[in-house]
């Protein structure tokens, strides 16, 4: 469990001689400035969690478990008794979407986002394919041989040949080297080889399906149908016959017998499930990319208890509404569209992944109507409405959309992370033009006084105002170090995640003169190599009570900076 930290700001103690020596004796040229203004008193709201959303989990020939984070690019491993973890390898190549064993020991991974495939053999890890378009799972034959699917970015099958791969001379096979077995599967994601038929057994994301495949030719049975979206199948070691497959859209868990073909619901659990594995013993255990979880589920009761779980699984761009003295948090939390109560910290879920949406919520922001998702992994900007928390519209088609702001006549400003535009969307998303071109690296919007909309520029160390009446652009503060998350607080100024350093810091927009409101913020999740800038974004809301809430992407946590008292 990760604990909180607190930091209280130094005190600088100065002394005064006396009211009439300072009255007849002036300042020397060289006295001490005035102290800093303290810092804000800094509160866990909500405790962190391992992971950054859990994918692959396998376990070893020992019974231990390993879990992968694709945003979190690491490898954990995890004691299912005491439910503690740690991480066993680490960023940018752990970023396993799935992990699977060989039968001699070797351990093999899916690094989703940098296109690649893994081998690790006794301390020595091996680059074994590259070049992939969103490798995403894989598993060993009884024979030793490895296959990967592509799934999202791509659609296909293909074998990696690693009999060579302890010679001097092996070299990362390239995509277009691979033997491709099939292709336009429908999504063929997390699957197992059989040990006893040698067939492939899977599931087909977007066709509903568990189906059978041969790994040497390419033909595909279907086993069961009526899933809503299947994202993981495999086969129990104890009756070698069941099939045990996931839906991530409903949370549910189904055996189905590969003889008869029958199909039987076992348990339900939230939407979200990512990923399942057995142990030796035959029990099965599922992850939940949505609450950071790990569960053991009882094959004959459905009952599924807790091995770990988060209550944020990365929470990204925050929004807070006032009301009655009370904050209320909306958090983009990724893998759901979540509000934490700003006294007690509570969380509560409005939209989940797959169960609600499709899209993977990176911005938000709250709308005279709607609260506005963006989302640069699924290229769109959702509408949800306020008042009953449904989503009631889509726009797609946005170059990487960071951040998304609605006006009062329900037109909807976007910012573009891959063409720096900031682009103007009619309320019914049909029509759009460019309000300003060549931000630099824009990440977060906040609404300012009337036409003013203010933007931080990642890329560029700034923040900046933009009238979207006329398209005046200026720059209200610079030099600083990778800002983020952005909000105005209701003294006016603007509140912004310094993540370069660590801080939170408040600017005066009419003179960019900037005070440190927090320091020592553990914010600011590395980006994999190609990857965008603030590729989670540190969020920042101000309540109307002064209240400063802050996204802790690094320990998927969540911060309140409460003013000090004077």
């Amino acid at each position: 469990m990760l604990k909180a930290r607190f930091f209280t700001s130094a005190m600088l103690a100065l002394a005064v001689a006396g009211s009439v020596w300072a009255q007849q004796t002036p300042p020397a040229a060289d006295a001490a400035p005035p102290p800093p203004p303290k810092e804000y008193n800094q509160q866990i709201l909500v405790p962190g969690s391992w992971f950054h959303g859990v994918h692959g989990l396998a376990f070893n020939k020992d019974d231990q478990l390993f879990a992968g984070s694709v945003l979190g690019q690491a490898i954990y491993r995890v004691q299912v008794d005491s439910g503690e973890v740690d991480r066993l390898v680490e960023p940018p190549i752990g970023m396993a979407d799935d992990i699977a064993f060989a039968e001699d020991g070797s351990m093999a991974w899916t690094a989703f986002l940098l296109g690649k495939v893994y081998l690790r053999r006794g301390n020595k890890t091996i680059e074994v394919a590259n070049g992939l378009s969103g490798p995403n799972s894989l598993a060993f034959g009884k024979d030793g041989r490895l296959f990967v699917s592509e799934v999202f970015l791509g659609d296909a099958l293909y074998e990696i040949d690693i009999k060579n791969v302890d010679k001097p001379e092996f070299k990362s096979i390239a995509r277009n080297d691979l033997r491709r077995i099939a292709e336009k599967l429908g999504g063929l994601n997390g699957f197992e080889i059989n040990k006893d038929d040698g067939f492939l057994y899977g599931p087909l994301w977007f066709k509903g399906q568990a189906v059978k495949i041969n790994v040497d030719t390419g033909a595909v049975e279907v086993i069961a149908s009526g899933f809503t979206t299947p994202a993981a199948a495999n086969i129990d070691p104890q009756s070698r016959d069941d099939l045990y497959v996931i839906d991530t859209a409903n949370g549910s868990v189904w055996k189905v017998s590969l003889t008869s073909k029958a199909k039987r619901l076992v348990a339900t659990l939230k939407s979200g499930l990512d990923n399942l594995a057995f142990d030796s013993r035959g029990r099965l255990f599922v992850t939940s990319m949505t609450d950071n979880g790990i569960y053991l589920v009882d094959k004959v009761t459905g009952a599924a208890r807790t091995i770990v779980e988060g209550k944020l699984a990365i929470p990204a761009d925050l929004a807070v509404a006032s009301e009655s003295g009370k904050d209320t948090v909306h958090t983009a939390d990724v893998f759901s569209y979540r509000t934490v109560d700003g006294n007690s910290g509570a969380v509560n879920d409005v939209l989940r992944v797959h169960g609600d949406t499709h899209a993977y919520p990176l911005g938000i922001s709250i709308g005279p109507k709607h609260v506005l998702l963006s989302s640069w992994f699924s290229m769109t900007v959702e509408k949800v409405d306020r008042k009953t928390g449904k989503l009631v519209a889509s726009f797609t088609d946005f170059a990487a959309p960071v951040d998304a702001l609605e006006a009062s006549d329900g037109t909807v400003y976007v910012a573009e992370l891959a063409t720096g535009n900031l682009v103007k969307v009619s309320a019914d998303g049909k029509t759009r033009s460019t309000v300003v071109k060549e931000l630099r690296g824009p990440v977060a919007l906040a609404q300012g006084p009337g036409n003013v909309i203010y933007v931080t520029e990642v890329g560029a160390g700034a923040v900046s105002q933009i009238d979207v009446g006329s398209g005046a652009r200026k720059v209200v503060a610079d030099g600083l170090a990778g800002p983020e998350g952005i909000d105005v607080g209701p003294d006016g100024r603007l509140y912004v995640a310094e993540v370069g350093q660590k801080r939170v810091v408040a600017i005066d927009p009419a003179t960019g003169t900037k005070t440190v409101v927090a320091s020592n913020l553990d914010i600011g999740l590395e980006p994999y190599p190609g990857g965008p800038p603030a590729l989670v974004p540190t969020g920042v809301a101000v309540g109307k009570t002064g209240a400063v809430y802050v996204s802790s992407d690094r320990r998927n946590a969540m911060y309140k900076l409460t003013p000090p008292t004077p």
